[in-house]
């Protein structure tokens, strides 16, 4: 069977970037919408050039001009968005809404991965404010895309490495603590850890697999389940030093929310539900789900320890 055409949307951004990667590595003909608000950052634009370099195309559109997407869509197979819904960043979910326009008049799309990559929104009904944004905007998208009839597959990675597992997962940084490090709770909570190259790599093993499609593909390697407090003794292990650990009570960490800003609310939030009620392994996956490494037992995923090394 051909290969898909794929198009990435958002090819310069964190995982974009190892999105389009991953897809050249697979043998797909490859697309990156190249949006002219791109404007002067030279940054992103020698990103592209250099993607174009290993051989990926180049197409022109802007989520202000709905012909433009159309006409980009209607070159592939399959969409790809992965716009940051990362509020210190920038936080653009419900933009998508304009591609499920253009794709549902394209009409050709086999596959639509929407930008997701973190919980699974379709759990987090419950979540706090204000963080329940990003999973309600998430469910607004996929409402859409459902109420289009595109064919979907919605991917789960749960927790960034580079956010979560080079801090230990403390906040406010992204290095690794030297002397003190904070504990969630009791620490033992059961968190998913993925390296971001491997969360590319199962993304794009899923776009042409009819066991993917209309269903949520769960990032769950065995040995990247792990708690915060397994985490940290990793970390231990390889420096061969002993961290003064603090406990934070779910009181005491939800006190912080008071008078933060709206970001910091927003993460603080997502922290609370990740690393003290367990809302990423808090749950089996359903019969509309399907497991990243059940499916492609051949993907040599990241082990923690091999993550941490690059901190040494």
């Amino acid at each position: 069977m051909a290969k898909s055409r794929v198009l990435v949307v958002g090819g310069t951004g964190y995982i974009g970037k190892r999105i389009v990667k991953a897809s050249l590595a697979e043998g797909h003909r490859t697309f990156i919408l190249r949006r002219p608000e791109i404007g002067l950052d030279i940054d992103k634009l020698q990103i592209l050039m250099e993607f174009k370099r290993q051989g990926a195309e180049l197409i022109e559109g802007s989520f202000s001009d709905h012909r433009s997407l159309v006409e980009a869509v209607k070159q592939v197979d399959v969409v790809i968005c992965t716009m940051s819904g990362v509020h210190f960043r920038s936080h653009n979910i419900l933009l998508q809404l304009k591609l499920v326009d253009a794709i549902k008049e394209a009409g050709n799309i086999k596959r639509f991965l929407p930008s997701e990559f973190g919980a699974d929104p379709a759990q987090m009904e419950n979540a706090l404010e204000p963080g329940r944004v990003t999973f309600d905007e998430k469910m607004t998208v996929r409402k859409a895309i459902e109420e289009a009839n595109i064919p979907h597959t919605y991917v789960s990675a749960n927790c960034f490495g580079g956010y979560f597992v080079g801090n230990l997962s403390q906040m406010e940084t992204l290095v690794p603590p030297k002397h003190k490090v904070s504990i969630y709770g009791d620490g033992n909570v059961k968190v998913v850890f993925m390296d971001e190259d491997d969360i590319a790599t199962y993304a794009i093993k899923s776009i042409d697999d009819p066991r993917t499609l209309n269903k949520t593909l769960y990032l769950r390697p065995p040995e990247n389940i792990l708690s915060q407090m397994e985490l940290v003794e990793k970390w231990e292990k390889l420096t061969g030093k002993t961290l003064e650990k603090t406990s934070i009570s779910a009181e005491d960490f939800l006190a912080r929310l008071q008078g933060a800003d709206f970001a910091t609310q927003v993460g603080l939030g997502h922290f609370y539900h990740i690393f003290y009620e367990g809302c990423l392994t808090n749950f089996e996956i359903g019969e509309n789900g399907e497991e990243a490494s059940e499916l492609y037992p051949e993907v040599q995923y990241t082990r923690m320890h091999e993550y941490l090394q690059r901190y040494l």
